[in-house]
């Protein structure tokens, strides 16, 4: 048998047709969701994609990666970038800063 193993002991979750990276993701999105019918929260959306840009000699920007959001909802008005983090990778926390240099945009982690 060919079996993976994940490197942060996480384990790919179902709800209903979606599919989630971990147990934790998919438990939020349920709470989310309950969140949403309540009118807590609006507009709830999973796996956003933001281009991550550096501005290049020419005065133009330049995409160099990408980061993808678990959630991103609306709370009050503000719109919230959410992601479910058991373990922060130095990846992760290079693309956090970027986000808040780039955007303004601090990543609630959960």
């Amino acid at each position: 048998m060919n079996f993976r193993f994940s490197k942060y002991a996480n384990r790919r979750t179902s709800v209903g047709q979606l599919s989630f990276m971990s147990a934790r993701e998919a438990r939020r999105w349920q709470e989310l969701q309950i969140r949403e019918r309540a009118g807590e929260i609006s507009n709830l959306q999973r796996q956003v994609r933001f281009d991550l840009h550096a501005h290049s000699v020419s005065a133009s920007k330049e995409k160099v990666c990408l980061y993808v959001a678990d959630f991103v909802y609306l709370r009050h008005g503000q719109r919230i970038v959410e992601d479910c983090k058991g373990f922060r990778t130095p990846i992760y926390k290079i693309k956090r800063k970027w986000m808040r240099a780039e955007y303004g945009i601090s990543i609630l982690e959960t």
